[in-house]
C-alpha cells in the first residue's frame, strides 16, 4: 500500500510539475525554434561526456571491490554497474539499482557476503561525499551570485540545509564510528542495522586510505562529467552560460530532482534549470527547460543498456530472474548478520 500510494504520489506531483512547465503555448513554441537552431554536435559531445560519467564509476566500483579482496572480470563489474545505473533511474528513490546489483554480486561471491555489501554501501557513500565536496566549493565561490535574486536564494537556502544535514549525518557517523559507539545503540534504535553497516564499512576503508582515496577521485569525476553533460547541451542550445556559472548551478537541480517526489526528477529538473538559468545566466525559459529534458534524454540513453544487460545477465547459481521484493529480503537479512557480527 505504501508503494502504490507513493507512487500516486509521485505520478500526481510529475504531471504537475510537467503542466506547469509545458503548459504555455508561447513558451512551446519557443521551444520548436531552439530545437530547430540547435548545435547537434555539442549533443553528441554531452553523450559521450555521460560516458565518461559511466567509465569513472566502473572503477571507483572496481577499486572498493578490490579492498574487499573481490576479483571479478571487468566486463562483470562493468554489467552490474550498468543494472545498478539502470535501475536507479527507472525505479523510485533512486536506490532501486543499489539493492539489485547488491543481491547480484552477493551470487557472484557467495564466500564473501559481507564484503560485497559493504563495498555497495561504500561506493553510495564515497559519491555522496564527493558530491557534498563539490558542492561546499562551487557555494563558497558564487554564493553571492547565488543569491541576488529571491527566486533563485531560495532553492540556495534548500540547498545549504541539504549540504548541512549530509556534511552532519557524514560527521556524525564517522565520528560514533571511530568510538565504536554504534555497541551502544538499542536493539530497536532505528536504523540501528543500518548504522553497523556504515561503522564496518568505516572501519574498513579507512585502513585501505589509499584505496578510498582514488575512489574519491573516481567520484569527483564523475560527478564533473555529469555537470559537464548538461554544460554540453547549454552549449547546444546556444546558451551563453559561463562554466564555473553552469557548474554552480548543477548541485541545486541535482539535489532537488533527486528527492523521490517525482518519477526520476522528472519536471522538478526543468523547473529548477527554468529558474535558476533564467534568473541568473538570462538564458530564454523555454532554453532552459530543454536543457533539463533534453540532458535527461542523454541519461536514460545511456543507462539503457543496463536494462539489456539484465534481461541476459544470470547470477552465478540462478536460473531464473528474481523478483525484486526477494532481493531486497535477502540483502535485508544480511544485513541484519552484518548487525550482529558486529
Amino acid at each position: 500500500m505504501k508503494k502504490i500510494l507513493l507512487g500516486l504520489f509521485q505520478l500526481v506531483v510529475t504531471i504537475a510539475v510537467l503542466y506547469w512547465v509545458f503548459h504555455d503555448p508561447g513558451k512551446r513554441a519557443q521551444m520548436v525554434v531552439a530545437l530547430k537552431l540547435a548545435d547537434y554536435r555539442w549533443v553528441a559531445i554531452a553523450i559521450v561526456t555521460y560516458l565518461v560519467v559511466e567509465i569513472a564509476a566502473f572503477v571507483r566500483w572496481q577499486i572498493l571491490l578490490k579492498v574487499q579482496g573481490i576479483s571479478l572480470s571487468l566486463p562483470r563489474v562493468a554489467g552490474l554497474s550498468l543494472i545498478g545505473m539502470f535501475y536507479n533511474q527507472f525505479l523510485p528513490g533512486g536506490t532501486g539499482g543499489d539493492i539489485i546489483k547488491s543481491y547480484l554480486l552477493l551470487k557472484e561471491t557467495p564466500g564473501k557476503k559481507a564484503g560485497a555489501l559493504l563495498a555497495v554501501l561504500f561506493d553510495r557513500l564515497i559519491g555522496l561525499v564527493a558530491l557534498v565536496t563539490i558542492t561546499g566549493v562551487l557555494v563558497l565561490l558564487r554564493y553571492h551570485w547565488l543569491a541576488q535574486k529571491p527566486e533563485t536564494r531560495g532553492y540556495l537556502y534548500f540547498l545549504l540545509i541539504t549540504l548541512g544535514v549530509s556534511i552532519l549525518s557524514l560527521a556524525s557517523t564517522f565520528l560514533i564510528s571511530g568510538l565504536t559507539l554504534f555497541h551502544y545503540l538499542p536493539a530497536q534504535f532505528p536504523g540501528r542495522e543500518k548504522l553497523l553497516e556504515t561503522s564496518a564499512a568505516y572501519h574498513l576503508y579507512a585502513r585501505h586510505w589509499p584505496g578510498s582515496l582514488l575512489a574519491f577521485g573516481a567520484s569527483l569525476i564523475a560527478h564533473l562529467a555529469t555537470f559537464a553533460t548538461f554544460l554540453c547541451v547549454a552549449y547546444g542550445f546556444r546558451a551563453g552560460v559561463q562554466l564555473v556559472d553552469f557548474f554552480a548551478v548543477m548541485p541545486i537541480e541535482r539535489t532537488i530532482s533527486a528527492m523521490p517526489i517525482s518519477f526520476a526528477g522528472v519536471g522538478l529538473r526543468e523547473h529548477v534549470l527554468q529558474v535558476m538559468l533564467h534568473g541568473l545566466c538570462g538564458v530564454p525559459e523555454a532554453v532552459a527547460v530543454l536543457i533539463g529534458s533534453m540532458s535527461f534524454i542523454i541519461i536514460l540513453l545511456c543507462c539503457l543498456p543496463g536494462g539489456l544487460v539484465y534481461f541476459f545477465f544470470k547470477p552465478s547459481g540462478e536460473k531464473r530472474h528474481v523478483p525484486l521484493r526477494e532481493m531486497q529480503q535477502d540483502v535485508a537479512s544480511l544485513e541484519h548478520e552484518i548487525s550482529r557480527a558486529e
